[in-house]
């Protein structure tokens, strides 16, 4: 995976970030806490790769997620993701989790029941905790067994994680299974 290039964009909740390669995007960052701390973890994350303006492919995904953080349904799932690097099982979940429209969600139990692997939920988890292109695979829109929060590796965890469903007008704690 060859990074060519990545910016910073601002959202509804903050100062985002997307790289890109030639296979597609190879990287996002939701915010830290200010648009330094996301600048930071971009440098660190893909170092020596300068901070450029997008091409125009990728300017459209820009535009997109600042849509859906505004709470405008977007479909990303047809995204060009460079998953060169990402292990299979995580490249499974992740293509999973692009099927979870806006203002749905499912439970790290029901994708792992999906995968034909039921007893992989906290595989599932780990996956998604580790999930290298959020927002645009939607980790936000997979809950704990009964409408709980469960985990979020975003800065502000679960609270991040539910601001989040709430723009998306997700409702989890009344509604175990939406999709």
């Amino acid at each position: 995976m060859q990074t060519l290039g990545w910016t910073l964009f601002d959202t509804a909740i903050g100062a985002c970030a997307v790289a890109w390669g030639e296979g597609g995007i190879t990287g996002a960052q939701l915010p830290q806490v200010h648009a330094t701390g996301t600048r930071s973890r971009m440098r660190h994350r893909f170092p020596g790769v300068a901070e450029g303006s997008p091409p125009p492919e990728v300017a459209a995904l820009i535009d997109a997620v600042q849509a859906l953080l505004r709470g405008e349904p977007r479909d990303l799932s047809a995204t060009r993701l460079d998953f060169d690097g990402v292990p299979a099982f995580h490249r499974r979940v992740y293509e999973l989790a692009l099927t979870i429209p806006p203002g749905r969600v499912l439970s790290y139990g029901e994708i792992a029941q999906r995968l034909g692997d039921p007893g992989a939920a906290r595989a599932v988890g780990q996956a998604l905790g580790a999930n290298p292109f959020a927002p645009i695979v939607p980790c936000h829109r997979v809950l704990a067994a009964g409408g709980r929060a469960g985990g979020f590796s975003a800065h502000g965890g679960a609270e991040t994680k539910l601001k989040m469903l709430a723009i998306e007008g997700a409702r989890p704690d009344d509604q175990p299974s939406l999709f």
